[in-house]
């Protein structure tokens, strides 16, 4: 009898740690799926501003709204949304705005390319591209002007270099969301 209490405390414990975890949205088939993902929320994003860190006082921001719809997970052309960035030092400089057109990420990591709309720099009509680690304590910035000359300022879809840049101390908030792609199964 005193077994029999035993296995039956053990399978209501396991019951309420199994309802439970659901409940808390654990995905208990393990890891997410690109079809969980999408149906629970956008398939990417970046969002968030930030201040690069410069020694010599140059006071240079980039901020994102960056999207990637659930309806679109394998289109990341389809990609809307905002960026800008500016950089003034010694009362000089520019900035510039423009429109997303290619969002990607992977872990923590996102490439997004978007059409400058309106600027103060050679940068207005051109597609530019820029990279985001957003790695909560050490979060990075590239973008593809770096080794560019004016004139050569356009880059293909969703293409930047690497985060090569550091972010000021206490000024970033970028968010990435993870992109899960889904690739159709093989017959």
């Amino acid at each position: 009898m005193a077994r029999t209490r035993i296995l039956v405390a053990a399978a209501m414990a396991l019951l309420v740690a199994a309802t439970g975890t659901a409940a808390a949205g654990v995905d208990l088939d393990g890891p997410h799926t690109a079809r969980h993902q999408a149906a629970a929320r956008e398939a990417a994003a970046l969002t968030g501003s930030a201040k690069l860190y410069r020694p010599y006082g140059d006071d240079i921001t980039f901020t994102f709204d960056a999207h990637l719809a659930a309806k679109d997970n394998m289109r990341p052309e389809k990609a809307y949304g905002t960026f800008s960035f500016s950089h003034y030092v010694d009362g000089g400089g520019g900035w510039a705005k423009g429109r997303i057109d290619c969002l990607v990420t992977g872990g923590k990591t996102a490439v997004m390319t978007g059409i400058v709309t309106d600027s103060d720099t050679p940068h207005k009509g051109r597609r530019v591209g820029i990279s985001v680690t957003d790695d909560g304590r050490h979060d990075r910035v590239g973008y593809s002007w770096m080794s560019a000359d004016a004139d050569e300022l356009t880059v293909p879809r969703c293409t930047s270099l690497p985060p090569f840049e550091t972010i000021k101390k206490g000024s970033g908030d970028f968010q990435v969301l993870q992109w899960y792609p889904e690739y159709p199964t093989r017959p």
